[in-house]
């Protein structure tokens, strides 16, 4: 009996010493957090080469390092001690072929470098028996789409050509010496300027050719057209299959691609796609004669749905592997033996790797894909192929993405990138719940994120977070945002209202020309669900969303009054300004409203949260980068402004030099959430007033 007694208080006193030891997630662990991402699977199916992500403390930027990785998870090592991204094997695998930003110097000297409007981004080539690595080409734009020939002797490419432009205007050269103002600076085209870009060089994207071990590169396309979304050799490197949208009109008519036979020989290019709508990712099989694809046909709605392709090159037929498959396919990689494709897809809000034979049969290899989307838990994600070994980048909610290896008799854990930083950390626990909407029954799938240690005899403080999009989703993946908010003692109920993508078609479009607008009810649903779980106080409700989310966020206010306070990040709030402003406005008035703003002007404002402010008494933060040219920051000024004049609390938060991902670096995914908190904390002990308009 004393040694039963014994036996107890010792558990017990162990307990509480590892509760007491036990630590929260806080913010200085972001710049802890590693994740694996576009795994590349060796030819002989022995290695796997990754791009390992991370953060450098003192430049407050994102590393890229690739690293190997044996199947069996053994000799787990860096490839080079230089960045580095985009690896891929030659076809004898004695080679891998990357990209970086420089050659030695790791994170600050990329961060001296300059952001990606001035990316001196190079071809690299390390041979691995030798261990020696080399610079392969000296571009004055950064490369893409980076493909080796079946004989590894060439590689092809795809980059920017600068058009030749002449002065607009011939006006007197500064004498020598003097300080005058900049040169003024014209512009003549459509699309000018691009999030995170910023201001565009005039040019075109064509594809390029360079040897092996390094020369001159060739270009291969030509012509003022774009050549982007995925090349393919010919089995006996005489050609490539290349995407590009060369209509004439194609900047009126951007998601219009084709698939191109381009020979290498000068001859003239052949058109193998003709359908009105996007057709890229062309990936030829290994006996050359079947050419897959992905694409939808355009019909100008909102959402769409990618179905995958083959196309039979010597009979010259093309037929639909996925017309029955109510779900995007967002990536494809041939088998060996030709005999079918591994597909990757996300499904109510899940990431999955399936084979798919060219007879329509399925086999599932995965269903956790994902974890690489840092700040928020979207669904993503990446995976490889060769020798029957898939790789993957495996998604848990307390973890950012490791790297997985996926067979017909299970999965293997190969990584376990953040066992040093987040294995004695309380995490947040996420729970999966679904409820009818209280609109019109339609199931809806949310996710509650939970303190480690939860008190059902307690109610707590929720924080309803909102995904962007609108044609996104999330899913039980790890988010640094929602463990912070957890760790400062909320409960956070994210959801994947009408309109999020991984739940078809029909779900997807239910926001088409109508957004934002009955997915307010699936938000309010679930919110109310967490309620009646009695898990969330329904005196201490507060609502956030960046994006789409912001919209949300910023249309909810004008319809209830139930939160105590609200934080709008990046949103849109004025649609008449927002689609003749953003970077993508010759797409957003064709697929999101019925005609331009000026013959469709009510369809614009009755669905811009500005044209009801006058309905707002909730206190309301704006967040909003001020470099954003996605939804530029004047939406976010525009309803700062109109709730001064409403009298309503708000603050404006403007982030320098920052574009529509605010949470981009690490120090301003910390900021992000801290203000958040902060505005939701100074608004804690008010008490919540009547609801107005929830319906």
């Amino acid at each position: 009996m004393i040694i039963l007694v014994r036996t107890i208080l010792f558990c017990m006193m162990f307990l509480l010493i590892t509760r007491a030891n036990a630590d929260t997630f806080k913010p200085m662990d972001v710049f802890s957090l590693e994740w694996a991402n576009d795994p590349q699977v060796s030819p002989d199916g022995r290695t796997i080469a990754y791009t390992r992500n991370g953060f450098d403390l003192m430049s407050d930027r994102r590393t890229s390092h690739i690293w190997l990785i044996e199947v069996d998870g053994n000799n787990h090592r860096p490839l080079t001690d230089q960045p580095g991204h985009s690896p891929r094997w030659s076809p004898s695998g004695d080679r891998i072929a990357f990209l970086s930003r420089n050659t030695r110097g790791g994170a600050s000297a990329q961060a001296k470098e300059g952001s990606g409007r001035s990316s001196r981004v190079q071809l690299h080539m390390h041979w691995i028996a030798a261990n020696r690595t080399a610079i392969l080409t000296q571009l004055t734009q950064p490369p893409g789409s980076l493909t080796w020939s079946p004989d590894g002797q060439t590689l092809a490419f795809t980059m920017l050509v600068p058009a030749q432009s002449k002065p607009f205007a011939e006006v007197p050269k500064a004498p020598e010496g003097a300080n005058w103002a900049p040169a003024f600076k014209v512009i003549e085209t459509l699309i000018y300027r691009s999030d995170s870009a910023g201001y565009l060089t005039e040019g075109f994207a064509h594809v390029f050719t360079v040897p092996a071990d390094g020369g001159t590169p060739r270009q291969i396309t030509a012509g003022n057209y774009q050549h982007l979304g995925g090349i393919a050799w010919s089995t006996d490197g005489t050609s490539l299959y290349v995407t590009a949208n060369r209509r004439e009109d194609s900047i009126y008519e951007p998601s219009d691609s084709e698939i191109y036979r381009v020979p290498l020989d000068g001859g003239e290019m052949q058109v193998l796609t003709d359908r009105y709508g996007p057709d890229h990712s062309p990936t030829l099989s290994p006996n050359g004669r079947y050419l897959a694809y992905l694409g939808s046909d355009d019909e100008h709605m909102g959402y769409s749905v990618t179905n995958l392709y083959v196309l039979d090159l010597r009979a010259g037929n093309r037929r639909s592997l996925t017309d029955d498959f109510d779900r995007s396919i967002d990536r494809i990689v041939w088998d060996d033996a030709s005999r079918g494709l591994y597909t990757q897809y996300d499904d109510r809000g899940k990431g999955h790797i399936e084979y798919l034979n060219l007879a329509g049969k399925r086999s599932s290899y995965a269903d956790d894909l994902g974890g690489v989307s840092l700040s928020r838990p979207y669904t993503g994600g990446a995976f490889h192929s060769a020798n029957g070994i898939v790789a993957y980048t495996s998604s848990d909610p307390s973890s950012p993405a490791n790297l997985s290896l996926a067979t017909t008799r299970g999965n293997t854990l190969l990584t376990n990138l953040n066992h040093d930083a987040l294995s004695h950390k309380q995490l947040a626990t996420i729970e999966r719940i679904s409820f009818p909407s209280s609109l019109d029954e339609r199931e809806i799938e949310a996710w509650v994120a939970k303190p480690a240690e939860f008190d059902p005899d307690k109610r707590y403080p929720l924080i309803l977070e909102i995904h962007g999009g609108p044609f996104a989703a999330y899913g039980p993946h790890f988010s640094a945002e929602v463990q912070l908010y957890v760790a400062a003692g909320y409960v956070v109920v994210y959801v994947n209202p009408r309109g999020s993508s991984s739940y078809g078609l029909e779900f997807g479009n239910l926001i088409h020309h109508a957004y934002p607008g009955d997915d307010y009810h699936d938000l309010m649903t679930a919110v109310d669900e967490t309620i009646k779980q009695g898990w969330a106080d329904p005196e201490r409700l507060y609502v956030t969303g960046g994006s789409g989310g912001g919209i949300l966020t910023a249309w909810i206010v004008t319809q209830t009054n139930r939160f105590r306070a609200a934080v709008s990040a990046k949103p849109v709030i004025n649609w008449y300004s927002f689609v003749l402003t953003s970077d993508n406005y010759n797409f957003y008035y064709r697929y999101w409203f019925p005609d331009l703003p000026w013959k469709a002007a009510d369809h614009y404002l009755n669905r811009s949260p500005l044209h009801f402010v006058d309905r707002v008494s909730t206190p309301t933060m704006l967040l909003s980068g001020e470099r954003d040219y996605r939804t530029p920051i004047s939406e976010a000024e525009q309803f700062y402004q109109a709730l001064k004049l409403q009298k309503v609390d708000t603050a404006l938060v403007r982030i320098p030099d920052t574009s529509h991902s605010i949470a981009a670096r690490p120090s301003h995914l910390i900021a992000k959430t801290a203000h958040i908190l902060a505005w939701f904390d100074r608004y804690g002990n008010t008490q919540t007033s009547p609801d107005i308009a929830h319906k």
